[in-house]
């Protein structure tokens, strides 16, 4: 079910703890299956520098979470607003259908983590916004209630 780099970063994740001198904090979850994760960035001369996480959650979320870590650390801060889902899956060498919401959550999480960089530090956030929750891409319709 799991590729052997899934596991790797379950079984040994890369980067996790907390940065107290954070430049930017991102958090996300997904209600459905309860995964939760936070993102530490640590950014100079706009390179992120230091990248922990926390998260709360199955195997694949942690994964992911550690995953994001080492492809956003010495990047850019554009370059690694462009890391998606999918290029954390990928390089994980593939997740699960009913798990791609968990690399979601991982590449928001450092999205958020980079919006609240900006914010503290007075730059626009304008074309960042954030996904309003209602479905991190686990393929379900939103269904209509009226």
């Amino acid at each position: 079910m799991y590729t052997g780099k899934v596991m790797d970063h379950f079984a040994n994740p890369r980067n996790v703890g907390e940065l107290s001198d954070a430049s930017g904090v991102g958090e996300v979850g997904n209600a459905v299956c309860g995964d939760i994760m936070r993102i530490y960035i640590k950014v100079e001369n706009n390179i992120i520098t230091d990248i922990k996480f926390k998260t709360f959650g199955c195997g694949a979320a942690i994964a992911t979470s550690s995953m994001v870590t080492e492809l956003a650390k010495g990047k850019t801060i554009e370059d690694a607003l462009e890391i998606s889902n999918q290029a954390v899956a990928e390089a994980l060498d593939g997740l699960p259908p009913v798990k791609m919401h968990c690399s979601n959550l991982a590449a928001d999480a450092l999205k958020a983590a980079i919006i609240d960089y900006k914010k503290k530090n007075g730059m626009s956030t304008e074309g960042l916004e954030m996904c309003p929750g209602c479905c991190h891409g686990c393929g379900k319709e939103e269904k209509n209630t009226d």
